[in-house]
């Protein structure tokens, strides 16, 4: 069968809905141009009550160790340079940096406390994390299938260990619409560690659209040049020019839909006038000199440095302000494979203020109860050393899938909580194991969907981001 006559004979009331919302945006575009306004696109429907409007993920490229910052495990110190025993490690998978070596237990040289009223245990690397403790639930259960990064954090975010599915804020996007005409449903953004000790590279499918339609990927915001590629006008063309000219971009696009039918004409045509409207409205967002200084203060002393870590997490804030509907922040350094001692104190530094000050800005503009912040990696780090941990310069520990820390604040999350606990060593999940497709749910349920239905047809497959798998952690839940 052609393959557009079946996309028209398959196609579902979600499917119609999306593509009468970009068909309308064809007519938005001509009062764009004509009247300086534009129309607005139909918004998606919950299947019940969302407690959360949106999400910013805060994702720790590299996996951060959760022996050394969340998981409070004050009887290793005894067993210290002692094997790890083989009833705890269970012959399990190990990568090829570790497999078939010595396994000796590595006990975390920082101190821990309890924080808040709460008295959550964590690592005095973190005090700004620990200092909003009250309003965070630390899972410390989470569990993984991947134990290499690009699979896992692949896995994490589109809930298959290959490339080619959708995204979850593509998911969203696709889900739940927009609230905001002016800027894309699905934001990311990139940094990393100032010494750049972590080489993890930033692939463009982990925030693609995979199969659904291509105007529900996420943009990249830049930390160098335009804030969006293409943005500014080239040379010669000025805004009155660049109307006239998507204005009859439009026209041949439309004809062209007429003969062919294919969907992602209309996509072209939505991300056009998308993009005219960021002309004005990103470089307002990007603006931070308008902060006051108090503000700025919050996210602590890299927030005026473009690309840093500590400027996305205020520009997440504006964006959440701005109705983005997913705000994915990618931050690489916490591979810690050899410079545990030396490198693990500086990415804490320059990611703990940030992030907590972005949960505290959320909380005072009365943003946090509808925004689901997300912080943690695509898994833990090893208990044992990896090379010679009497080294005090060079050791370091490696990939740990098998248990994990992460912790979630706002948009219906229980505040001042725990979740799970590891075995003696943090090595497995003792108790309350949370899988990553159950976290995919839960994060879909806050935002009042049934990760069930929340699906779409592709290669005559319905396909969804938690797959066949996944329950709801109802507990965490406020």
């Amino acid at each position: 069968m052609n393959p557009i006559d079946q996309h028209n004979q398959t196609i579902t009331r979600r499917h119609f809905f999306g593509k009468s919302s970009v068909g309308i945006g064809t007519a938005a575009l001509a009062s764009l141009l004509n009247n300086g306004a534009s129309g607005a696109e139909l918004p998606g429907i919950s299947h019940f009550a969302p407690k959360a409007k949106r999400v910013i993920y805060l994702f720790q490229n590299g996996a951060p160790t959760h022996v050394d910052l969340f998981d409070h495990k004050p009887d290793m110190q005894q067993y210290r340079g002692s094997d790890l025993p083989d009833s705890i490690q269970k012959g399990q998978r190990l990568t090829t940096m570790t497999q078939g070596k010595a396994r000796k237990v590595l006990p975390t040289p920082w101190k821990f406390r309890p924080y808040g009223e709460c008295g959550t245990y964590m690592s005095e690397l973190v005090p700004h994390i620990g200092s909003i403790a009250d309003d965070i639930c630390l899972v410390r259960s989470m569990y993984s299938e991947a134990i290499n990064h690009a699979p896992a954090i692949t896995f994490l975010l589109t809930g298959s260990e290959m490339p080619g599915r959708p995204s979850m804020g593509a998911w969203l996007s696709y889900g739940l619409g927009s609230d905001n005409q002016d800027l894309p449903t699905f934001c990311a953004m990139t940094s990393r560690d100032k010494e750049a000790s972590c080489g993890q590279i930033f692939y463009e499918w982990y925030w693609g659209a995979g199969f659904l339609p291509t105007h529900h990927q996420g943009v990249k915001f830049r930390g160098t040049g335009d804030p969006v590629l293409y943005l500014s006008n080239p040379k010669g063309i000025d805004r009155d020019l660049r109307k006239k000219l998507l204005g009859q971009l439009s026209k041949f696009n439309q004809i062209k839909q007429k003969e062919v039918g294919d969907p992602e004409i209309l996509t072209r045509i939505s991300q056009y006038e998308m993009a005219y409207r960021m002309q004005a409205s990103v470089p307002e967002l990007a603006d931070i000199s308008t902060e006051s200084q108090h503000i700025l203060d919050m996210y602590g002393p890299d927030v005026t440095r473009r690309g840093s870590f500590a400027q996305n997490c205020l520009l997440a804030r504006r964006l959440a302000e701005k109705g983005v509907r997913f705000i994915q922040l990618m931050h690489a350094g916490w591979d810690q494979h050899n410079n545990l001692p030396t490198q693990l104190a500086v990415q804490a530094r320059d990611t703990d203020q940030p992030a907590a000050g972005l949960v505290k800005d959320l909380k005072q503009r009365g943003l946090l109860e509808d925004t689901l912040v997300i912080w943690g990696g695509e898994f833990g780090r090893t208990p044992f050393a990896q090379g010679d941990m009497n080294n005090q310069k060079q050791h370091g520990r490696d990939h740990h899938p098998y248990c994990f820390s992460l912790w979630m604040a706002g948009g219906g999350i229980k505040g001042g909580s725990t979740y799970g606990q590891s075995d003696d060593f943090c090595y497995n999940v003792a108790e309350n194991g949370v899988h990553v497709h159950d976290l995919q749910a839960t994060i879909l349920h806050l935002l009042g969907i049934n990760h069930e239905r929340l699906t779409y047809r592709f290669q005559g497959r319905e396909f969804r981001l938690t797959d066949v798998h996944g329950d709801v952690i109802k507990p965490i839940l406020a």
